[in-house]
């Protein structure tokens, strides 16, 4: 197909100056939309704003800030004239703040860990309702999601908190697709298997787990996922050709939901 999916497209990547938001970005471009990327490191934002050229602008802000996804909305308005889309990536572990299994559990990694993912995600979904509505134009938003949130594995990754936030993605995003279908604002999620990206280089560091992996994700010689792997459905949510698709859930995960795996 000669016509490029994303051609004039205006979007935000929440997320998206590393690992799953920053290959996204490239894919974003290479398909003919303008880009703006927020991350909370600001050597990964200079890097990610040089890599993307003249067609992307790299924010640099904390997600769970109420004002950062309002401000990169209005950098894409007034840069590229317009905002089509939201893709919201960001989030992060709460392991290091307390999170694991209930029974070791802390409070400050339940609320940390709810913070990273799901916080920063209802105040990015509200910044880019408001912007839709403003603009009577509809759009698009794409949230990010894990297969954790309705495929747990015990054994390897027992965060019971990251679970809970996955599992809230999609009840979050379900609602709201509901809510705002008449306004043509389309919200759906993307369910990945284990990536590897800066946040899973335990598990990507880890034979043991990287041998279950094998046989969990079992597509393609069985294997850990690369960010690229999650490229095109990101591009598929973000065209006119899921036009007629909201509230939904796809699982870009190697096979990991429907395959036992092995210890």
């Amino acid at each position: 197909m000669d016509q490029l999916w994303l051609a004039n497209k205006r979007i935000v990547i929440v997320g998206g100056t590393t690992g799953l938001g920053l290959s996204a970005a490239h894919a974003f471009v290479a398909q003919g939309a303008r880009v703006v990327v927020v991350g909370r490191n600001e050597e990964s934002c200079k890097a990610a704003e040089a890599q993307l050229g003249g067609f992307g602008i790299a924010l640099n802000g904390d997600a769970t800030d109420p004002a950062t996804a309002v401000s990169a909305i209005a950098i894409c308005q007034g840069e590229f004239g317009g905002f089509d889309g939201l893709y919201h990536v960001a989030g992060g572990s709460g392991r290091r703040f307390g999170d694991g299994p209930l029974h070791n559990l802390t409070l400050e990694g339940w609320n940390k860990t709810f913070e990273l993912n799901l916080t920063s995600l209802m105040l990015s979904n509200q910044a880019a309702v408001h912007a839709f509505l403003d603009q009577n134009s509809g759009g698009t938003i794409l949230n990010m999601g894990s297969v954790l949130g309705f495929s747990p594995s015990p054994k390897y990754f027992a965060t019971h908190a990251y679970a809970a936030t996955k599992a809230a993605i999609i009840g979050f995003t379900k609602s709201i697709a509901a809510y705002y279908a008449h306004n043509d604002i389309r919200i759906n999620v993307l369910a990945p298997g284990l990536v590897e990206t800066p946040m899973a280089q335990r598990a990507a560091n880890d034979e043991t787990i990287l041998n279950f992996i094998a046989t969990k994700q079992r597509l393609d010689g069985g294997r850990i996922g690369q960010s690229s792997d999650l490229d095109g459905a990101a591009v598929y949510f973000m065209s006119d050709y899921s036009r007629f698709t909201t509230g939904q859930i796809l699982s870009v995960d190697g096979g990991w939901s429907v395959s036992e795996g092995q210890y």
